[in-house]
């Protein structure tokens, strides 16, 4: 498996408040990133699995929704979020 307690944990150790804060905003941006970012490396490889494909469409509408609304919530925060995670807009 791709993700691990493990590398949840740490994922929210840096990007939360701590490694238990799964609530936090920038904790939830930074794991649907790394999990879309896994995802995007398995469709180059399958192309045709359109359930992965759909996966990541959810996934990547998820992550928008928080970040709208963090951007609305606190401006400084989105920006740190979306520089440290290199995520465009």
């Amino acid at each position: 498996m791709y993700l691990t307690k493990e590398k949840k944990a740490e994922i929210f150790a840096k990007h939360g408040e701590s490694a238990t804060d799964t609530g936090s905003s920038e904790g939830q941006i930074a794991l649907f990133t790394f999990r879309i970012n896994h995802l995007t490396e398995h469709l180059k490889n399958n192309r045709k699995d359109y359930n992965t494909e759909r996966s990541l469409v959810k996934l990547v509408g998820k992550r928008r929704n928080l970040l709208d609304y963090l951007i609305k919530k606190d401006i400084v925060r989105y920006r740190e979020i979306i520089k440290e995670l290199g995520i465009r807009k």
